[in-house]
């Protein structure tokens, strides 16, 4: 929710976000390879399980109708004369508190890159709320003790704070403007150079398919589980603009995306890091942001996403 502006140094990030050059330090101070795969994919299994609010096989029912092929996926075509989401039981999931300081969210942002984010106290309060709320579940709690027992921290502290960071801190997508940030562009989605860049959360596409701002046309991949989280890969318009291919967790919770997404970015930065649960892979592929850093020299989520 939009409220009275604040100055953006109320964000150490936003200090650091115009600095663009190649800084000498190094982006995490553990190595990538202090984490065997299997230990990666072994928590991952530990978060699924943990993940009580994510739903049940019924409460989201999809209609994917047409699966497109790769010559077909650029396209633009519409081949589904109806609706992605034939039904989500949002007075169950959407009452659930991570999911409600998640959609507080999802209107804070512009779309559109190449315009600042102003940050408002209101936003700032809701940030403070999502994260209070996805850190008191089993799922954060599991991963907080994973990477602090590996060493990657020293402190819950340090952890939160870092993850807070990773990404809400802003930095310049198009150049000269503090106008993007890893939540944003994972959760809540962009258009860079006309065309749809991030958008990777199940929520903001039931949302927004729900008010006709988004226009769905097919799919392309429906992984093999039979129970949510599920994975999917798209073909959708946001207005015009069009994701040839946008890859999603569905029926997760906000708790579980942010935990895998930020287990395969501290663990895998820049890599496809390979997750298992209920007994099926995929793997998620991260992206650092390279043009500036924050802190000691840490980077800020460029992207995360399952990649099937």
């Amino acid at each position: 929710m939009k409220d009275t502006f604040v100055l953006f140094c109320i964000f150490p990030s936003v200090i650091y976000g115009t600095t663009l050059s190649q800084p000498t330090v190094k982006a995490h101070l553990k190595s990538q390879f202090a984490v065997t795969n299997e230990e990666i994919q072994s928590l991952a299994e530990e978060l699924y399980l943990a993940d009580i609010n994510k739903a049940d096989t019924d409460d989201i029912i999809l209609n994917l109708q047409y699966k497109a092929n790769s010559s077909q996926m650029s396209s633009g075509t519409d081949f589904a004369s109806q609706k992605l989401f034939s039904y989500v039981n949002e007075s169950k999931l959407f009452t659930r508190p991570t999911f409600t300081h998640l959609i507080a969210l999802l209107d804070n942002y512009i779309k559109e890159t190449g315009t600042v984010e102003l940050v408002t106290s209101e936003e700032i309060k809701e940030q403070t709320a999502f994260m209070e709320a996805i850190f008191q579940t089993s799922v954060m709690n599991k991963l907080s003790k994973f990477l602090l027992d590996k060493g990657f921290y020293t402190s819950m502290e340090s952890f939160t704070q870092d993850l807070e960071e990773m990404w809400f801190g802003l930095y310049a997508r198009k150049k000269g403007f503090l106008d993007s940030s890893g939540f944003e562009h994972v959760f809540h989605g962009e258009i860079h150079k006309r065309k749809i860049s991030g958008f990777h959360s199940w929520v903001q596409l039931y949302f927004l398919e729900k008010v006709d701002e988004i226009n769905y046309l097919s799919y392309t991949t429906d992984g093999p589980w039979t129970s949510y989280p599920d994975v999917f890969s798209f073909q959708f318009k946001w207005s015009t603009y069009l994701k040839p291919l946008g890859s999603f967790f569905m029926g997760s919770s906000p708790e579980f995306d942010i935990a895998m997404y930020t287990l395969c970015y501290v663990t895998r930065p820049n890599k496809r890091c390979t997750v298992r649960f209920n007994g099926h892979s995929v793997p998620i592929q991260t992206y650092t942001w390279t043009n500036s850093f924050y802190g000691n020299g840490k980077r800020y989520v460029a992207s995360s996403y399952p990649s099937p």
